[in-house]
């Protein structure tokens, strides 16, 4: 299924919003809860899957939402669609201060590995999936390196990421980042999990316990200031119960 062509406009800095405009008949998809405005005609629909397999069935439904519950987001997916005769616009906004990237596929080899809680909408046609890393042991202890969405399509998909936004484009070196500053790269480009050193290095550096591995060639984004340090942060500030 060839993707909706949609348009779109990123407004504002720190607390942004992606707009998409939509033409009559078009649809984009979205993590439920995502939606900050839509105008007149547009209409959304909660369904069990991405829409991208029109013969799926109910079994291929259920075990596409298992795999992304696994991933802590939505059994469900919103379908936004505009039923009107003019175009409209609809508005998704992510859930934390940062950044929104836009990802056109059709100019990344059909194919982008994402954080597994990054993805905010995407023209429909896009297929949403689940890669888990090959090696289990490591990748699960590794937190944001085990489980990653795979976005599959050729047209505009959107997420998001915290902090100052990196984009690297690899030549042919090698990159080793922390699993929490990975949100998204090429699947052409190899990707693995290693320990962090030795054991002293693992518990007084500081730097995380695994880093993520990759290399070769393609587009690899990273974000300077992960989420999850935002609120480690903030519960190592916040007053204590019966202080």
């Amino acid at each position: 299924m060839r993707c909706h062509e949609v348009d779109y406009t990123i407004v504002g800095d720190d607390m942004q919003l992606v707009q998409v405009e939509l033409d009559p008949g078009e649809t984009v998809i979205a993590e439920a809860g995502a939606m900050n405005y839509m105008e007149a005609d547009i209409q959304f629909e909660m369904r069990m899957g991405d829409g991208s397999e029109a013969d799926q069935g109910m079994m291929g439904k259920l075990f596409s939402a298992g795999k992304r519950a696994m991933t802590g987001e939505s059994l469900f997916i919103t379908h936004f669609t505009n039923h009107g005769s003019v175009k409209r616009h609809v508005a998704f906004a992510a859930p934390y201060p940062g950044k929104i990237i836009p990802l056109d596929l059709s100019r990344l080899g059909g194919e982008v590995l994402c954080q597994k809680d990054s993805f905010l909408c995407a023209a429909l046609g896009t297929k949403l999936d689940v890669a888990f890393q090959r090696r289990f042991g490591v990748g699960f202890f590794g937190g944001e390196g085990f489980i990653l969405q795979r976005l599959q399509g050729d047209g505009m998909a959107f997420v998001h990421a915290c902090g100052t936004i990196v984009e690297r484009q690899l030549q042919g070196e090698t990159l080793r980042v922390d699993t929490g500053c990975l949100v998204a790269f090429e699947s052409g480009v190899p990707y693995d999990i290693a320990q962090a050193g030795n054991l002293k290095n693992m518990v007084f550096g500081g730097e995380g316990m695994f880093l993520a591995t990759l290399s070769g060639h393609g587009m690899v984004v990273l974000e300077s200031f992960p989420f999850s340090r935002l609120v480690d942060g903030i519960l190592a500030h916040a007053p204590q119960a019966g202080g």
